[in-house]
């Protein structure tokens, strides 16, 4: 391409839109130099100018990152965090169900779960529903709400500012897991950044990350932000070598207690938060038809996950998860009746008393994670 007579030998003197999206082309001369914003690149072949625009952009998107953070982003790290899902519906509030139905399911009283939300079949959008589900989070002691997100217009991005006030409200941190969107892309993800800062979100924990190979993530994780990356995997030395600032796991199932030591020693060895994922159990036969299964022991499965990371020294403890009801890993209040399983059993309580038994025992060791009960228990 380079020398081609209709480039434009006369160079513009107006100053570019700094945005994400309308780049401008860089000024190119009659002897195939091309200029923007002042870098010179001669001579200069249209991969060059590529490379030019690419450099840009990202040297945007630091400056942008930059620019938006907000009044609390030196509020303290938090400890514990816990996995939350605001993508369910119900004809009453949304016109329709979703995700109670998966898996052929007819709500109200037929749902994706092998459990029955003490709530009902509810909807994520409700805000008297959302309100009592903060309150669930804050007894817990849990300091951050991992909100899912889809991408930009989907559900779960249209409820984010919603889930945001109502955590609050009730003084907890809000960050979002990043999912496999349709049409994810490393780009994506960083023009992701700028908008979910500007919502004030620090922490992203962006799932599956090993769709992407290491260097091409340290475009993104190698930009001055503010915010804390962390990577979903297992590959303690590929989250690293990609720049995030810590690893999860996410997956209770895979990834038991008995692999938290050894993958915390290799976050420590590499500098990275070491974040393991713990949760009370696993079923989601009902939804999916998975046949695996993680029995939840009345409680003693999550005591042993909670105790293998505290002995693992986890900066973090991520926990898989509030109500994620299709896989029965919630932690989230549960009726009883029918055919459905209850936490009848859970930690000696049944009935009522048994509904909020994964939240009281939540704040249990939350409460450890923070004191001296603690680091004893690193030691033993």
């Amino acid at each position: 391409m380079r020398g081609q007579s209709n480039w434009p030998q006369k160079l513009t003197r107006a100053t570019p839109k700094l945005t994400l999206a309308g780049w401008p082309s860089p000024a190119i001369t009659h002897s195939g130099e091309a200029i923007l914003f002042g870098v010179i690149c001669r001579p200069c072949s249209q991969s060059d100018v590529g490379e030019m625009l690419r450099r840009m952009r990202l040297l945007l998107l630091a400056l942008t990152l930059v620019l938006a953070v907000p009044a609390n982003a030196q509020a303290a790290a938090p400890r514990s965090a816990i996995f939350f899902y605001p993508w369910y519906s119900n004809p009453q509030h949304d016109g329709s169900y979703a995700h109670w139905t998966q898996g052929g399911h007819v709500p109200p009283f037929d749902i994706a779960s092998h459990f029955f939300p003490a709530r009902g079949a509810y909807s994520s959008g409700d805000p008297r529903i959302l309100a009592r589900q903060m309150r669930d989070i804050a007894a817990a002691g849990v300091d951050e709400v991992v909100s899912s997100w889809w991408g930009r217009g989907s559900p779960e991005d249209g409820r984010l500012p919603a889930v945001v006030r109502a955590a609050r409200r009730v003084k907890r941190q809000v960050a979002i897991q990043l999912e496999p969107y349709p049409g994810r892309t490393v780009d994506s993800v960083g023009a992701d950044l700028v908008y979910l800062r500007g919502l004030g979100i620090r922490d992203v924990y962006i799932y599956r990350s090993n769709d992407f190979p290491a260097d091409e993530w340290r475009a993104v994780t190698g930009q001055p932000s503010g915010m804390r990356l962390i990577a979903q995997t297992n590959r303690v030395g590929f989250a690293a070598r990609a720049g995030f600032a810590g690893f999860y796991t996410y997956d209770i199932l895979i990834y038991d207690g008995a692999k938290f030591e050894r993958l915390c020693a290799q976050a420590r060895a590499a500098g990275i938060l070491c974040a393991p994922s713990v949760g009370p159990g696993y079923v989601a036969t009902q939804a999916t038809g998975d046949v695996r299964e993680k029995p939840r022991n009345n409680g003693a499965t999550y005591d042993g996950m909670w105790q293998a990371a505290l002995r693992a020294g986890a900066d973090l403890v991520t926990i898989t998860s509030y109500n994620e009801w299709s896989e029965g890993t919630q932690i989230e209040p549960a009726g009883h009746g029918g055919r459905y399983e209850s936490y009848d059993g859970a930690y000696g309580l049944y009935g009522k008393r048994a509904e909020r038994a994964y939240i009281t025992r939540t704040s249990y060791w939350t409460s450890l994670l923070r004191t001296n009960a603690g680091r004893r228990l690193r030691n033993r």
